[in-house]
């Protein structure tokens, strides 16, 4: 397989994991309560603990992708 359709292939893949951590942030901003409401029918959980949960997901999603997309893009784009 050519590295340009490696290089092609972790590109999107950034690009869409990115797209889905900006609709989950903007989703939680702006319908939290609505998202609260839905999730504590079956956890339970107070606001505090929910918005934690949340943030700290975000966080590691977002470190999976600059592992796992992001630096073997630049790795690509270094060696080409």
């Amino acid at each position: 397989m050519p590295i340009e359709s490696i290089r092609d292939f972790f590109l999107w893949c950034t690009i869409i994991n990115y797209a889905f951590v900006l609709g989950w942030f903007l989703l939680f901003s702006l319908a939290h309560d609505w998202m609260h409401r839905l999730h504590n029918r079956w956890f339970r959980l107070p606001v505090e603990t929910f918005d934690s949960v949340n943030y700290k997901a975000m966080a590691i999603y977002k470190i999976g992708i600059l592992l796992f997309n992001l630096v073997p893009l630049i790795a690509l784009l270094i060696i080409s």
